[in-house]
This record gives structure tokens, C-alpha cells and sequence, in this order.
């Protein structure tokens, strides 16, 4: 597991212990980065990108694993885009880094009508160029920096808008095989990034692109789960915790799970029938959980 070694950590706050310590937990529950990995940090200049290089660079002084960090910053072309800003900063951290210039500022808004959100195209582009990127210069890692409530808030979109089981995983292999994607900050709430990247100055660029879009979907899905979240108070953590306690046998797809070998004989799912029928009957304790016997025993008389 990458966690800070004993020395050095009295100068960090509890906060910055804390998302070290949630990122490298992270890191060793999902394998994200092994001894010797040249990773890509993809650096927008929003508070969670900056974040995650720093906690990452944090750790590599003290992990047991040898690795690379190199920042790779997309300079889009944006009005108002200071391109000295991020060069300065990471040069007095002393990370090495990157940054390619490509205008999909001008491509972007010729393809995109009036009034249309940008997100969809403005992201294949940038997610193009950086995984080009990674690939010729053999970084055999990219970092990004989604949260928590990133993660739960696509579950959300792939739900509602597409109709499938789909979240962000902490890990994932693209489908040419070129690139590992890692979110180390997938265990870490957004609040609590929002608190530390405060106290650290960082020079944040704004998203004149697709963050600053007051129509997007997703945050119509932040809305709705602070809604949630006032009448279920764990319900974020709740949702975060199903996307890893997942039972295939309880779902409908045909493709996680044989359903026609139940009527066979050769197999089937296991599963709490006592407990369904009563959910189906309505029939729960003061706590909201289905109460097996009574709703079985009146069913069965």
C-alpha cells in the first residue's frame, strides 16, 4: 500500500493526512500504481486535478514503490487562458510537466450549436490529445482527479439517460489497450478537496468550456442527490458502497448471470426468498427492514 511514511508527517495537517491516507488506500485496493509506473497526471487547473499532483507528489517521496510523475496540462485556446499561470507554479514544485496546445476552444463552438451543451465533444477531444500523449511518451498510468460524488453522480447519468449499470471504476484498461486510467481520489469527498485545495493557493483556471454551462445533466444529478441526501443522510456513501457490493444473481442482465439454468436444474442464484416475498408484500419493521416470518406465516395459513 503507497501511504507517507512516519518522518515528515508531523508537518502535514490532519486534513492532508487524511487524503493521503484515502488515496493510498485507494491505490492499494485497485493495484492503481506498481513499482517503477510513469504516470500522467492530467492537470485541467481545477481544484481536483491540482489536488490529486499534490497528494501524488506528496507520496512518491515517501512510497514504497519507485514511480514517475509528469503533469500534462491541455491548453485549449479558451478566451482569457493565461498560458504563463501553471508553467510558474509546477516549476517552483519542481514537477516535470507538459503542455500540449491544441484549439478545440474554435472546434468546439464551429460544431456545437447555440445553447447546446459542450461537454460531450469538448471531452473526446481533450481525452484524445492526453491519450495520444500517454502513449508516445510511454507513461504506462493516467491519473485523473474524480471524487466520490463524481463517481455517484454518473451513476446517475448512465441510469437515468442511458439506461445502464455504469458508474467512473477506479481503474480501467481503454479499450485499445494503450492506456490504464487511475482515479486515486475515488475514496475522497468532495468537500474535504474543496477544504484542502483552499488552503493551498493553487492557481485555479476556470472551464470557460463546459463547466461554467448552467444546463448540464450533471449537475441536475448534484442537485437531486443533496435533495437525497437531506432526507437520507448517508445516501451518498450508501450509493458509493452498492458499486462494490454488487449481486449479479438480484439484477436482470442475461449476460452477468444464466437465468434460464434456474428452470434446469444446473444452477441458480441464492438469495433471501423470505425476505423478497416480504418486500413484495410490504410487510417491514420499525427500522424499514423486511420482517421474514410473520409475512411468510400469514401467506402460508
Amino acid at each position: 500500500m503507497i501511504a507517507e511514511s512516519p518522518d515528515g508527517g508531523a508537518d502535514l495537517s490532519r486534513l492532508e493526512r487524511h487524503l493521503r491516507h484515502q488515496v493510498g488506500q485507494a491505490i492499494a485496493d485497485y493495484a492503481m500504481i506498481e513499482d517503477g509506473d510513469r504516470i500522467m497526471v492530467c492537470l485541467s487547473g481545477g481544484k481536483d486535478s491540482w489536488t490529486l499532483l499534490d497528494i501524488l507528489h506528496g507520496l512518491q517521496r515517501s512510497a514504497p514503490v519507485r514511480f514517475e510523475l509528469i503533469a500534462v496540462h491541455l491548453d485549449q485556446k479558451q478566451p482569457g487562458y493565461d498560458p504563463a499561470i501553471l508553467p510558474a507554479h509546477l516549476q517552483a514544485l519542481g514537477i516535470p510537466f507538459r503542455i500540449i496546445e491544441q484549439d478545440t476552444y474554435s472546434v468546439v463552438q464551429r460544431l456545437v450549436p447555440e445553447g447546446r451543451t459542450t461537454c460531450s465533444l469538448c471531452s473526446r477531444l481533450r481525452r484524445g490529445a492526453l491519450y495520444e500523449f500517454a502513449a508516445a511518451n510511454n507513461c504506462s498510468r493516467i491519473a485523473l482527479g474524480h471524487h466520490r460524488e463524481d463517481i455517484v453522480e454518473t451513476l446517475f447519468l448512465n441510469l437515468f439517460h442511458q439506461g445502464r449499470l455504469k458508474a467512473m471504476p477506479p481503474k480501467l484498461r481503454s479499450d485499445d489497450g494503450r492506456n490504464t486510467v487511475i482515479r486515486p481520489m475515488a475514496y475522497i469527498w468532495e468537500k474535504d478537496l474543496a477544504e484542502f485545495a483552499a488552503t493551498q493557493n493553487f492557481p485555479i483556471i476556470p472551464c470557460d468550456l463546459c463547466g461554467s454551462q448552467e444546463n448540464l445533466k450533471r449537475k441536475r444529478m448534484k442537485r437531486l442527490i443533496d435533495e437525497l441526501q437531506q432526507e437520507i443522510p448517508k445516501v451518498r456513501k450508501s450509493m458509493l458502497t452498492a458499486l462494490g457490493n454488487v449481486v449479479n444473481t438480484h439484477l436482470m442482465d442475461s449476460n452477468l448471470f444464466d437465468f434460464k439454468s434456474i428452470a434446469s436444474g444446473i444452477g441458480g442464484g441464492v438469495g433471501d426468498i423470505s425476505a423478497e416475498l416480504d418486500a413484495a408484500v410490504g410487510v417491514h419493521d420499525e427500522a424499514g427492514e423486511p420482517l421474514a416470518m410473520p409475512a411468510l406465516v400469514s401467506l402460508t395459513r
